[in-house]
């Protein structure tokens, strides 16, 4: 059995988590919106519960977090649910980067559609966006500023703090898509400048489909957003449906095991990550990004393709070469391109992404495969 290295694409289900899920669906099965009896009571509790767990990373009020699918759903809620209020106020300005996750991408893109005008901010080879690029693009109709903490390809850690700072005395909702850093950089997102948050389960080791939006109110003021989808009026009208218990649950057992672990965590990554670095020095492998996060490496080595790369290290590692949601699309990552990359770095670029359950790499299958490769 190859060693799992994909993590930013998907996280194991730690045991814990799952075993609280697996009693949920069959024990503790009411509906969180059923009141009438203790089945639905105690899943009511169990949801209020997670709804804490999840508050409590970034320091937010329980209130202000509502469940969805995951951080795609809460991108999509976080974007298209200003459509009205921009509309109302004549704000139809937005920025973004040119290195977003597609779920935020696509959002913004089709409320250009509707006359919504986007400015992008640009990267070079580090992958950052520059704070002063933001100052530049602001106006006084720009309703909305995205920009996500960690890259799902490089790893690259934006600035946040720097980007709230230009924000502090401009009235644009801030959203940070945080689904790779969501419970693992315990500090950057308690800045209450940003206003929306966008988390995901998967990605700290709770099942597939549950993540969450954190909406920060500015002192009694909410963010002004409307539902994108109606039928229920669950989780404060925004998100209709009937809850999926278990697996609040399972993300907000997650979310108390992140907030006791994240700093080993950091330092059990940051170790692996500097043996795998070591280990590439012999074949001058370019890595892609600064400031990067240590449970991630986006690398290329001259002469050896990708997909060459991944087929051969099958059995050994498995790894990728960007981001799952588009892995089958064979396109140009828009990441890479954005960053200025040669095509050569980029058809040979190699996503790596660890976390909890890899104590070390395969190095020496590693660079026995690469050696094979590079000839």
């Amino acid at each position: 059995m190859s060693v799992y290295l994909d993590y930013n694409a998907t996280t194991p289900v730690l045991t814990e988590i799952a075993d609280l899920v697996y009693k949920m669906m069959v024990d503790d099965f009411g509906n969180a919106g059923s009141r009438t009896h203790e089945y639905g009571v105690k899943a009511k509790k169990a949801v209020e519960t997670a709804r804490q767990q999840v508050a409590d990373v970034v320091g937010a009020d329980k209130t202000e977090v509502i469940f969805t699918s995951g951080a795609t759903e809460s991108n999509n809620i976080a974007i298209l649910g200003l459509r009205d209020y921009a509309e109302q106020t004549g704000k139809k300005h937005i920025i973004t980067s040119r290195i977003e996750h597609k779920a935020v991408l696509e959002p913004v893109e089709h409320l250009e559609s509707f006359g919504f005008e986007v400015s992008y901010l640009d990267v070079d080879a580090s992958g950052l966006v520059n704070p002063r690029q933001l100052q530049s693009l602001l106006r006084k109709e720009t309703v909305l500023v995205s920009v996500m903490h960690i890259n799902n390809e490089t790893g690259c850690i934006q600035p946040l703090a720097e980007l709230c700072e230009v924000l502090k005395d401009h009235d644009a909702y801030l959203h940070v898509d945080a689904a790779q850093s969501f419970g693992k950089f315990r500090h950057d997102l308690t800045n209450s400048r940003i206003d929306l948050i966008s988390a995901s389960g998967h990605k700290i080791y709770a099942p597939k489909g549950i993540g969450a939006l954190i909406m920060r109110r500015r002192g009694y003021d909410k963010v002004p957003l409307k539902p994108i989808s109606f039928g229920g009026g669950q989780e404060r009208g925004l998100r209709p449906g009937t809850l999926a218990a278990p697996l609040v649950a399972g993300f907000g057992l997650a979310c108390e095991i992140a907030a006791k672990s994240w700093e080993q965590w950091l330092s059990d990554a940051s170790s692996i990550k500097e043996s795998l670095k070591l280990a590439l020095v012999p074949f001058n492998a370019v890595i892609h990004g600064d400031n990067t996060s240590p449970f991630v490496m986006n690398f290329s080595i001259p002469g050896v393709n990708s997909e060459a790369l991944m087929v051969t290290l099958k059995g050994i590692a498995a790894v990728s070469n960007g981001s799952a949601c588009t892995s089958a699309s064979y396109t140009p990552s828009h990441v890479l391109t954005a960053m200025g990359l040669s095509s050569e770095l980029i058809a040979g670029s190699v996503r790596m992404s660890w976390g909890v359950g890899v104590k070390e790499l395969p190095i020496d299958d590693i660079v026995r495969t690469i050696k094979t490769l590079q000839g």
